[in-house]
């Protein structure tokens, strides 16, 4: 009979109030990292239940403030050094309105990292477009720390002649700037700034004429340096530290697509295969079976128990087994992936097969009930021991990352445990007579 276990109750965000902002929302990146919506709302469960007002990382607030409190940080990085160097003491109110929410926020801010919540490292999500993501903000960042380096050059550039209040050989009163407007300075300033960053000296023929200039201009040269150091670093380690596995499944997907396009498929089967290929995998291209060859056998049981011994001790004919039954036992797991809508068998076909849940949602369907299963549980184990026909249609409700245990597999397992075997027959057969008074 397949399993009559009751799923886990729905308790979604929206039905929270106002507490929904603090909970984890559903989307690709909470459920890479917790794997089915039922396991999210467990999430959701889980953080009400603690009493603890915390900021779950993937929650909608989280998103948008860390998006402002970058935006307002960058603002301060620009604004604070022209203000100092250009405005002198003159901002207006704006800027000092300005001023003052921007520290109010970073108070704030302080009290409220420690409310936020983290993923911890056994959570940690790997999806291919997330790696892309994160590159393109690491060479986005790079640009910004170069930009801001000239800017604050800039700004140090006319800064210094102003505190010595402009002598009449300084580079102001040489461009004719006195009377100039704050963009006009600022320009010339972080010009003359890439001048000596650059080491061309390009706008820049005068020498310094002060101890003061001398030391500005040196610490421009030094910190052009540098940017060329970091820029070159950062490029290297960019080539470098590319994602070997996530390479290996790019140019398996670029195969996958030149098969497809040979054999004519039609694109919407191309996207289900593509989608299929993204769930199974991960982003990441890694050879499994060779793996878990390659390694001791004490090693890939420990793998397996690991992964997959609490899914067996959710049902009953393998509770309070031997261990060295079930470590057998799992060593005939299969990893299997269904998409959403897929048809995992049909009801009266033939079973060979059954079923464990490791993340996703199925529907169990026959003419007279149906029943939603998630993450624990199981179906199909009538067809271990009788290899009988279904008694149900399942369908996937979500993307669905299943183990199954063949009947063929068992049966070699059962003949090294022939008192496992005659408990076994048994408990089928129990089972059976059930299923019939039904």
């Amino acid at each position: 009979m397949e399993n009559s276990q009751a799923p886990v109750g729905r308790r979604t965000a929206s039905t929270c109030g106002w507490r929904a902002v603090f909970l984890p929302q559903l989307n690709r990146q909470s459920l890479s990292v917790y794997g089915s919506e039922i396991a999210v709302e467990k999430e959701c469960i889980r953080q009400l239940q603690s009493g603890v007002w915390v900021i779950h990382p993937f929650s909608p607030i989280r998103s948008y403030y860390i998006m402002c409190m970058v935006a307002i940080t960058f603002l301060n990085l620009i604004g604070i050094p022209m203000e100092i160097a250009f405005l002198d003491g003159y901002s207006g109110v704006g800027w000092e309105g300005f001023n003052v929410f921007s520290d109010t926020l970073f108070l704030m801010d302080v009290a409220l990292n420690f409310r936020m919540g983290i993923i911890s490292e056994d959570s940690e999500v790997s999806n291919a477009n997330l790696e892309y993501v994160q590159l393109f903000f690491r060479i986005l960042s790079l640009f910004m720390m170069m930009f801001l380096l000239c800017h604050w050059n800039g700004c140090i550039q006319y800064f210094v002649p102003m505190l010595e209040e402009f002598p009449s050989d300084c580079w102001v009163r040489q461009e004719k700037l006195m009377n100039a407007t704050v963009g006009e300075k600022y320009s010339f300033g972080v010009f003359r700034a890439l001048s000596h960053m650059i080491q061309i000296s390009y706008g820049s023929n005068e020498s310094p004429t002060n101890e003061v200039e001398l030391w500005v201009v040196m610490t421009s040269m030094l910190s052009g340096a540098l940017m060329y150091t970091v820029l070159v670093a950062n490029a290297a380690a960019i080539i470098t530290n590319v994602d070997q596995a996530a390479k290996a499944y790019k140019d398996k997907m670029n195969h996958l697509d030149d098969y497809m396009t040979f054999l004519k498929l039609p694109n919407d089967l191309r996207l289900r295969i593509q989608k299929y290929y993204g769930a199974r995998y991960g982003g990441r291209w890694f050879d499994e079976k060779n793996f878990l060859i390659s390694v001791s056998s004490a090693l890939r049981e420990e793998i397996l128990t690991v992964m997959c011994l609490s899914l067996l001790n959710n049902v009953p004919m393998f509770q309070n087994r031997d261990v060295n039954f079930l470590n057998t036992v799992l060593l005939q797991f299969q990893h299997e992936v269904f998409q959403e809508d897929d048809v995992i068998f049909q009801q009266n076909a033939p079973g060979d097969r059954m079923f464990f849940i490791e993340h996703g949602q199925v529907l169990v369907e026959t003419d007279s009930f149906s029943q939603e299963l998630a993450d624990g549980d199981y179906f199909g184990e009538t067809c271990l021991m009788t290899k009988g026909k279904r008694l149900a249609t399942v369908q996937a409700l979500t993307t669905c990352q299943l183990f199954s245990l063949s009947s063929e597999r068992f049966q070699m397992v059962l003949q090294g445990f022939p008192d496992i075997r005659r408990d076994m027959e048994k408990f089928s057969q129990q089972d059976k007579e059930y299923v019939l008074h039904l």
